[in-house]
C-alpha cells in the first residue's frame, strides 16, 4: 500500500477518500471540503496495479467487485476523481503513460471497413432492450439540448432535433444523407417536418432493423430508408448531410478521408452539419478503460484536430457552436434511468454488466461536469455563398418546429 497512499497524499485535495485495503487496514487521504467515500480492496494486486494504472484499473476493480463502496456511492468516487484529477494526471508516472497511449493511439483507433463495424457491433448490437430502458422515448443517444433547467430528456432531446434540423437549412425536395442513423430519431424527424428524403446509413444490424420497422410504423417509408453500409461506401450525392455521434467513431487516422467523403457526396450547393463530441485542451488519447470495455476505436477530437483535416479536404467552417454542460445533463438523466431500472438489466445480463456501465455513465458525465469534454456542432459548405449571410433563418426554422412539435 505504500505506493499506493504515497498517489493518494498527493491525488486527494479536495473530499475525503478512505481506503480499507485487503488487510483489513484503513487509510485515510483527506482534503478540502467535498464528497466523501469510503472504499474496501479485496484483492491485494490491486495495492499496486491502482497506483500504476487508477484510470483502468478503478473501473476495472468496480466492475469485476475487488474494489467495494463501503459509504458513499460510486458517483461520489467519481466524483472525487473527477474534482483531483489535474493533481493525477500531473504525476511522472501517469504523464509517462498518458504519452504511451498518445504515441500508439493510431493502432488503438484502426477503424478501417470491415473492423469498424466490429467496433460498432461491440456497443451498438448487445440488445435494443436496453436502450430502451433508460434512453428517451424516442431513443437518441447524443447529447441533448437543454433549453431550461427544467427540461426532461425528452424535451432536450427534441430541442437537439430543432437545433440541428435548423441548421441545414432544408428545402422542399432535397435528399438528406444521415451518417451514423443510430434508431432513425434524427432522420425521421427531418422527414415528419420537412418536405424532404432521407437516407440513414449505418454499421449496426440492431439499429438498422428497429430504425426500419419505425418508419414503417410512421408511416414513412416513402420517404425514409435505412442502409446497413460503410458511408465510405455511399456512392450518391445529396443536397444535406448530418451526422450525430459518429465523428468520434471514425479515429484521427482518418478524420482527412471522412471530411473528403463529405465533400464528394455533397451537391453543389450542399450543406453538412456534424455533431461531435469533442476535448476542450489540445490532442490526447481516449481513456484506456473507455476504449477496452465501451467504445472501441473511439476517438473525441480537438478542435484543431477537426479543423485542420477540415481544411484539407476544401470544405469551408460556416458556423461552429460548443457545447458545454448539455452532455453531463444528458448523461446524468441517462444514469437515474438507469438506476431505476437496474434489476432489469441485471436480468437480461448480470450484475457485472450493470456495474460496468453505471461506471462508463458516470464517469463520462464528470468528464463533461468537471473535465475538459464538451460537444461541438459544425456546419459545412463546398460554397461560401450557399447560406444567408447572417443565423436568422436559424432561429426562424426552429421557432417554427417548436410550433409543430408543441401541436404533437
Amino acid at each position: 500500500m505504500r505506493l499506493l497512499n504515497a498517489m493518494m497524499s498527493r491525488f486527494v485535495q479536495t473530499g475525503t477518500l478512505r481506503i480499507i485495503d485487503a488487510d483489513g487496514d484503513e487509510h485515510l487521504h483527506k482534503g478540502a471540503e467535498g464528497p466523501s467515500v469510503t472504499v474496501r480492496l479485496t484483492d491485494p494486486g490491486l495495492h499496486k496495479s491502482l497506483a500504476l494504472n487508477p484510470e483502468m484499473k478503478a473501473g476495472e476493480a468496480y466492475t469485476d467487485g475487488t474494489l467495494i463502496i463501503e459509504e458513499g456511492t460510486i458517483r461520489d468516487l467519481l466524483m472525487i476523481f473527477a474534482l483531483n484529477r489535474s493533481n493525477l494526471r500531473d504525476q511522472k508516472l501517469q504523464k509517462s503513460l498518458r504519452k504511451f497511449y498518445k504515441r500508439v493511439r493510431r493502432f488503438h483507433q484502426r477503424n478501417v471497413i470491415g473492423k469498424a463495424q466490429a467496433n460498432v457491433a461491440h456497443h451498438y448490437d448487445i440488445s435494443n432492450d436496453l436502450y430502451r430502458l433508460f434512453l428517451d422515448e424516442d431513443m437518441h443517444y447524443s447529447c441533448a439540448y437543454f433549453e431550461s433547467d427544467d427540461d426532461t430528456i425528452e424535451d432536450a432531446q427534441q430541442a437537439k432535433l430543432r437545433h440541428i434540423a435548423a441548421k441545414l437549412d432544408l428545402k422542399p425536395g432535397q435528399r438528406v444523407l444521415d451518417i451514423g442513423s443510430g434508431w432513425g430519431g434524427m432522420a425521421l424527424y427531418l422527414a415528419a417536418h420537412a418536405d424532404v428524403e432521407v437516407v440513414g446509413v449505418t454499421l449496426s444490424k440492431d439499429q438498422q432493423a428497429l430504425a426500419t420497422e419505425r418508419a414503417r410504423a410512421r408511416g414513412l417509408s416513402d420517404r425514409v430508408r435505412f442502409d446497413l453500409i460503410d458511408y465510405r461506401d455511399v456512392t450518391d450525392t445529396f443536397d444535406r448531410i448530418v451526422s450525430i455521434g459518429m465523428f468520434e467513431h471514425v479515429g484521427v487516422k482518418y478524420f482527412p478521408e471522412y471530411f473528403l467523403k463529405i465533400k464528394d457526396m455533397l451537391s453543389p450547393g450542399g450543406v453538412a452539419l456534424v455533431h461531435s463530441i469533442g476535448r476542450a485542451g489540445g490532442p490526447g488519447a481516449t481513456s484506456a478503460w473507455i476504449r477496452k470495455y465501451i467504445f472501441p476505436g473511439s476517438y473525441a477530437p480537438c478542435l484543431s484536430e477537426a479543423l485542420g483535416a477540415v481544411e484539407q479536404s476544401g470544405l469551408y467552417v460556416t458556423d461552429l457552436e460548443i457545447l458545454r454542460r448539455h452532455y453531463a445533463e444528458t448523461l446524468l438523466a441517462w444514469d437515474n434511468r438507469f438506476q431505476a431500472r437496474r434489476d432489469e438489466v441485471a436480468e437480461m445480463f448480470d450484475e457485472k454488466f450493470c456495474r460496468m456501465w453505471e461506471f462508463y455513465l458516470i464517469a463520462c458525465e464528470m468528464g463533461f461536469r468537471y473535465g475538459k469534454q464538451m460537444v461541438f456542432q459544425m456546419q459545412l459548405v463546398k460554397d461560401l455563398t450557399t447560406l444567408p449571410i447572417t443565423r436568422g433563418y436559424m432561429t426562424d426554422t426552429e421557432l417554427a418546429f417548436q410550433e409543430i412539435d408543441a401541436k404533437g
